[in-house]
């Protein structure tokens, strides 16, 4: 997600100043970090105990699942996530509440004053801005999200978490990760820690045969997803069970004092994480009606083939899709199995989305299935009168982050 995007007040100048320090949003390295955070005083180490989550797909239900439970038990939870959809200060909980502008301001003022105009990346400052935040607030747990990858990302310099997790990988971000599921794999598992647990769920044969070589040299427990059939979980799909048994097992791995039953229930029921699989009531779920209007973010070809899992359950009403993707990204691999699904799709690229692909392209990596809708609210006029059935709005975050707006639903 753009990181300028979703700022105001304060913390607007400072971050348009933080991006003129390097010239790529994206430059995977803990060099450059590190140092900085030593300025700091290391805040890394005066953290709550850390349960660190990497993947491809599934890392940000994971980590609701994690702070959902930790919530139930009553424990004061940080969560550090990535990207946000609607406000840059989604990206930062404390103590189960979004930072506060004055706290994001002062803390980008601190690191920027002590970086003194070195090197260094806008996801690199507002980590560092982060876990000085975690060291200075109480709290009893931090979720802690990669940004991209792992073994490189921002978020690696926690020496010893207390647990980690690895959702499901596919392929996605090959330019900086690496072109085959083997080599993506090597860079997600990059967070497993010697001695330290991991929890992993299901990878495809290729990702788990290099997790399981690396936390073998690495002497860490490699546990499975916990079964959690017997629970109600508040994300909706069938690919929620194992980002909940992946959040279940790291921290039975990690067997706080805390960790029950009840808490276990409680917690699994009530996770919520928007823009995925989220049903939509404010505005634009109105023009939508008498359709059931739904939400999700996923973008690459891991998620086209878990929602097409979900939408197959979904064969008891029309399925109209309104796809909007960001350039760059594998199109048709994302779509190829949602299209024979659908009773119609319509191509839309809304404006202030950033980075939005073309019409003209969705259509194309559809094989001329989609029809070209333009907007968002042109795309909802097309929809026909009935029978009622249900629009999904996927393909990009970025589109996510301008639906919740215009639905006028945001996250908190």
């Amino acid at each position: 997600m753009n990181d300028r995007k979703g700022l105001g007040g304060r913390s607007q100048p400072i971050v348009e100043r933080l991006h003129a320090l390097h010239p790529k949003l994206i430059d995977l390295s803990l060099g450059r970090l590190l140092a900085l955070l030593e300025k700091l005083g290391r805040p890394q180490d005066r953290l709550p105990p850390v349960v660190h989550v990497a993947g491809t797909n599934g890392k940000g239900s994971t980590c609701a699942f994690l702070r959902a439970i930790a919530e139930a038990a009553g424990q004061r939870a940080h969560v550090y996530t990535s990207p946000h959809l609607v406000r840059f200060h989604e990206r930062i909980r404390l103590a189960g509440r979004l930072v506060e502008e004055d706290q994001l301001a002062d803390a980008l003022e601190e690191v920027e004053r002590v970086n003194a105009g070195a090197d260094i990346t806008v996801f690199e400052i507002t980590t560092a801005a982060a876990l000085l935040l975690f060291s200075r607030v109480p709290a009893d747990v931090l979720v802690l999200e990669v940004g991209l990858g792992g073994r490189f990302d921002a978020t690696n310099v926690i020496e010893r978490p207390a647990a980690c997790a690895i959702t499901s990988i596919s392929m996605d971000h090959m330019d900086f990760l690496g072109d085959t599921l083997a080599k993506i794999a090597f860079e997600k598992a990059g967070i497993i820690k010697p001695g330290v647990p991991v929890a992993t769920g299901r990878q495809h044969p290729d990702a788990m045969a290099v997790i399981r070589a690396v936390a073998a040299a690495r002497g860490a427990p490699l546990l499975p997803a916990a079964c959690v059939d017997e629970y109600v979980l508040g994300l909706a799909g069938p690919h929620q069970a194992d980002n909940a048994g992946i959040a279940v097992a790291a921290l039975q791995a990690w067997a706080p004092d805390w960790l029950n039953e009840a808490a276990l229930r409680d917690g699994l029921a009530r996770a919520s994480w928007p823009a995925r699989l989220q049903r939509l009531h404010g505005a634009l779920a109105s023009r939508a009606a008498p359709h059931e209007l739904w939400l999700d973010g996923g973008h690459n070809a891991g998620a086209g083939v878990v929602l097409a899992g979900h939408l197959a359950e979904w064969q008891d009403r029309p399925l109209h899709l309104i796809i909007g993707m960001k350039q760059g990204k594998g199109a048709a691999d994302f779509l190829r199995p949602i299209l024979p699904l659908a009773g119609s799709v319509t191509a839309i690229r809304e404006p202030g989305q950033h980075l939005a692909m073309a019409v003209e392209e969705i259509v194309a990596a559809s094989g001329g299935v989609a029809r070209a809708g333009g907007t968002l609210n042109a795309a909802l006029a097309m929809l026909p009168a009935g029978p009622p059935g249900r629009v999904l709005l996927c393909g990009s975050l970025y589109l996510a982050g301008e639906v919740l707006k215009a639905d006028g639903t945001f996250p908190d």
